[in-house]
């Protein structure tokens, strides 16, 4: 249904659009402000979709470095396992040449002639004895702590395995929806460039820095504070206050004026206000 402007009417511009919104940005804004605030509609859709492509592929990033992580876990508890085990392995030669050495001290003690040459070698067989059981006691505490880094292996394991198949499929899930947005983000590149070529090149590269700068939001609108006159102003991307000499002029020209603060291109909308 086409619809009649009547403040066009009022300014002798005979003007028929397809909505009321459409009336407000032609009757509201010049062409100039009109095209941009149009293009940043554009502009934030895009943004919230590459932000979206960015996010998916992250997903895939993120669990591989979950993955990497608990590798490194794995290694760090492997290298201690083998640490251990040849601690373990040195005390069971110790403990072996101990045995030796009290074989041989036996054999010494059955050829003893005096009491106290039997006495003596006794005395170093005892010792012998107490410091094995020292290191066989060393062995066995070993040994335990080697069967839980192994059990605490065979956890990561677990884990790690468990990770792999849920990176399988993020990367699967992620691969269709990617593929998607990505037809998405052409699509609406395409209506971007055609809404593009109705804006200045210099006007549009300003847009565009400042877009980059704000995730896609080049455009602020004033927002006007107060129920009569002196209003006060403020901008509607940083909220910062404005001089009341930007909300006039938009009113009457159609021009680019940026917040002092942000730098934001600035228009105004009396039905909003």
């Amino acid at each position: 249904m086409l619809v009649f402007c009547w403040r066009c009417w009022h300014n002798s511009q005979f003007v028929f659009v397809k909505s009321e919104d459409t009336i407000r940005r032609k009757c509201l804004m010049g062409p100039i402000l009109s095209a941009l605030v149009g293009l940043q509609k554009i502009e934030i859709d895009l943004s919230k979709l590459r932000r979206r492509r960015h996010n998916k592929a992250s997903a895939v990033t993120i669990q591989e470095s979950r993955i990497q992580k608990h590798r490194e876990e794995h290694e760090a508890i492997h290298k201690q396992g083998l640490e251990l085990r040849m601690q373990a392995d040195g005390l069971e030669l110790q403990l072996r040449q101990s045995e030796e050495e009290l074989d041989k001290l036996k054999g010494v003690l059955n050829t003893a002639k005096t009491n106290k040459e039997y006495a003596a070698v006794l005395t170093e067989i005892n010792t012998h004895k107490a410091d094995n059981a020292k290191v066989e006691d060393s062995e066995l505490k070993l040994l335990a702590e080697i069967d839980a880094v192994k059990s605490q292996a065979q956890v990561i394991e677990t884990l790690i395995t468990k990770e792999e198949a849920k990176l399988a499929e993020i990367k699967a899930s992620c691969s269709d929806d990617i593929a998607k947005l990505d037809k998405m983000i052409d699509e609406l590149s395409a209506k971007r460039a055609e809404a593009a070529r109705e804006i200045s090149p210099d006007v549009l590269g300003l847009f565009d820095r400042i877009a980059q700068q704000y995730d896609g939001e080049a455009m602020a609108q004033i927002e006007q504070a107060g129920k009569k006159p002196p209003y006060s102003y403020a901008c509607g991307g940083c909220y910062m206050s404005l001089n009341a000499e930007h909300a006039n002029a938009l009113r009457t020209r159609d021009e680019i004026r940026q917040c002092d603060n942000c730098q934001r291109l600035l228009y105004i909308d009396e039905m909003g206000t």
